[in-house]
């Protein structure tokens, strides 16, 4: 949606840069795309339309929200994937929360298979990319956001060991940077869940120095700061490429056949056709709602009074098995279940009240209090 909430006198050079972002936008809408201002801005340096610096990073982000301000450019057409609002669910009436149950009827793709599969990507801003592939895909998804946490990490193992346990093997896609850390944040999962006991196969999809060279991302200098430098650039020298800069499309195929790579395609079927079977039977109980409900209404006081009588059948029996079991009376166990301070005749047991209490002896066999 293109709405002005300003006016701004542009210069040639700039309305260029935004016809051009439009042209990138439009291309990706017509994957059912969305991109992050990081990865249009990759767009421009991959087709050598502006340098790769942090300058020309922030020009292109001051553009585009010049250009969204003005109406030119549509405001869903960039997203933030970093931020979003979160709710409670909310349904108008008890149809239409039946029909919302069975619109999200799932059945688990993997529950059948020999290997159990997940998506980890190092940038929070990319998870957009991977949660459409891997959702079609029925892979659980994470965003790492650079080093995974300690607790993140554990947790993942005991994921992961359940998977064993039911007799599947884990397998752990990870998408990073290819740069100091970016490269060793994989081999610090690999050992974090060999720390914690899980048997996993970490296999890193991208970003690859083959893939550098096969898509020749726009390169960056590594960070010397990094203390893992000096190893990195003995190996692979003194660039580094985010995983940003390759296109969506690109990383999408990646986690598809990779996960093509892992399933059995017969098992998948089996339990997509028994889905399919499930949701026919949910899909028909919001129509049958009405009639559900005048059942449910002419028949609730019954329904009622038999769940109080079988509520005090069992309470009653509770109570007379704690009579028999405990040797004192029922007053004095109620007494007792209520919490307050009692006082028991030592021989009979009754609950004594009132004066024998102060006196200390039970009215109805002469004895003591306990």
């Amino acid at each position: 949606m293109k709405i002005p909430y300003t006016f701004k006198k542009m210069k040639k050079q700039t309305l260029l840069v935004i016809a051009q972002a439009i042209r990138i936008i439009e291309g990706y809408e017509k994957m059912g795309l969305r991109l992050t201002l990081r990865q249009l801005y990759y767009q421009f340096v991959s087709r050598d339309w502006i340098p790769n610096t942090e300058e020309s990073y922030k020009r292109i982000g001051s553009i585009i929200n010049d250009a969204r301000m003005c109406g030119l450019i549509d405001w869903d057409s960039i997203e933030d994937r970093t931020r979003s609002l979160r709710s409670h669910s909310s349904f108008k009436n008890p149809k239409e929360v039946l029909r919302a149950a069975a619109a999200s009827y799932h059945l688990d793709r993997w529950a059948n298979q020999e290997c159990r599969v997940e998506v980890w990507c190092e940038k929070e801003a990319l998870i957009g990319v991977f949660a459409r592939v891997a959702t079609k895909w029925d892979c659980p998804f994470f965003a790492c956001k650079g080093y995974p946490s300690q607790t993140a990490k554990w947790q993942a193992a005991q994921r992961m060991i359940e998977y064993q346990n039911a007799g599947q093997s884990p397998v752990l896609l990870y998408f990073g940077d290819h740069d100091p850390s970016g490269i060793d944040i994989t081999r610090d999962i690999r050992d974090s869940m060999a720390t914690f006991g899980a048997s996993v196969f970490v296999e890193r999809l991208a970003l690859n120095k083959s893939q550098v060279d096969e898509y020749a991302p726009p390169p960056n200098p590594a960070k010397m700061s990094d203390s893992r430098s000096k190893q990195y650039v003995a190996k692979y020298g003194m660039s580094s490429w985010e995983l940003d800069a390759l296109d969506p499309p690109v990383l999408m195929s990646l986690v598809e056949d990779a996960v093509k790579k892992y399933r059995d395609l017969d098992k998948w079927i089996e339990v997509v056709e028994q889905e399919k079977k499930d949701l026919a039977a949910l899909k028909a109980i919001p129509f049958a709602w009405p009639r559900l409900y005048s059942y449910l209404v002419k028949n609730e006081s019954e329904l009622l009074d038999k769940m109080d009588e079988r509520i005090l059948e069992e309470a009653g029996r509770r109570y007379d098995l704690e009579v028999a079991c405990s040797g004192y009376d029922g007053e004095g166990i109620v007494q007792a279940q209520l919490g307050g301070a009692a006082t028991f005749c030592s021989e009979c047991g009754i609950l004594l009240e009132g004066d024998g209490i102060d006196i200390g002896m039970c009215w109805d066999c002469g004895e003591g209090a306990s």
